[in-house]
């Protein structure tokens, strides 16, 4: 179904037509990344149900469905660890990534975690076909041990964040230290496309040279 020609989704056509360009079909696996502060879920969607104008399959997951559990979660002071790498691996990108090249349909599961509760989801297992497009929203997704995941990634941020984080500011809130130390591993540079997002109905994409 067409959707309506807004500013975000003529934008958001413009993202997909990229990942096009470079990956026509197949599993394709995409990340919408950003800071902890910023929010992601809203423009993944939007994003999702652009790419499925074109009749693709899209498949929607968030970093908070494979979240390690508050008791073992290492703390935000130290480094930017809070997905379970191990189970979203196992149980979500392996499975979506393998399965277009077995015979056999390869069941996936788009969360493990329920982040209200602290506790495991019960494991509820879907299919795909051979295209098909699996989208990732949350923090963290271009650390180096994931970045090798992704197909395309999008990197979002907002203005007054950006300010926040130049020297001279604060950093004496755990969140912007464990931010500070993301930035460090360069996601900005390893992202496919950057967009701000300050005025969530006008999204801008930011290139480069520009930055």
């Amino acid at each position: 179904m067409r959707l309506p020609i807004t500013p975000a989704n003529t934008l958001l056509r413009g993202l997909r037509d990229q990942l096009r360009q470079h990956h026509a079909g197949g599993r394709l696996i995409v990340a919408v990344d950003a800071l902890p502060s910023t929010p992601t879920v809203g423009f993944a969607d939007a994003f999702a149900a652009v790419i499925a104008e074109d009749g693709s399959d899209v498949f929607r997951a968030s970093a908070d469905g494979f979240l390690i559990p508050r008791g073992r979660r290492r703390t935000i002071e130290r480094e930017p660890a809070w997905v379970d790498e191990e189970t979203f691996r196992r149980v979500l990108v392996d499975p979506f990534r393998n399965g277009a090249h077995t015979s056999a349909a390869t069941g996936f599961q788009l969360q493990a975690w329920d982040e209200q509760r602290d506790q495991s989801t019960e494991a509820r297992w879907v299919t795909a076909g051979d295209d098909a497009v699996l989208l990732v929203d949350g923090p963290f997704l271009n650390t180096p041990s994931l970045r090798g995941i992704w197909h395309f990634s999008v990197w979002l941020e907002i203005a007054d964040r950006v300010l926040a984080m130049r020297p001279g500011r604060s950093m004496d809130a755990p969140h912007t230290r464990v931010e500070l130390s993301y930035l460090r591993e360069e996601p900005v540079q390893r992202a496919s496309a950057l967009v701000d997002i300050t005025d969530p109905q006008h999204p801008v994409q930011v290139f480069r040279d520009s930055c």
